[in-house]
């Protein structure tokens, strides 16, 4: 299983999104659209993205950094 979190430079909720998950002990691939990514590739992951993070945990697409607090709340986290 998979935990992907789509990001770019520069970007504070990309950020708390990985130290949210780093502090839960959760690993992920970290794919930058600034780097070694493009937007097109994000969006052929995420057809209606508009911003970053779009996060992907266990396979399941949960969405942004408020989406990514809702999912470890509601899952006891």
């Amino acid at each position: 299983m998979k935990n992907i979190i789509w990001s770019k430079d520069n970007c504070s909720y990309c950020t708390k999104a990985k130290e949210l998950l780093k502090s839960k002990a959760i690993e992920f691939e970290e794919r930058n659209i600034s780097k070694d990514w493009t937007k097109k590739q994000l969006l052929e992951a995420v057809p209606n993205a508009k911003t970053v993070p779009q996060i992907f945990l266990w396979d399941k697409y949960v969405g942004g950094y408020d989406s990514l607090l809702e999912y470890i709340e509601d899952h006891n986290m």
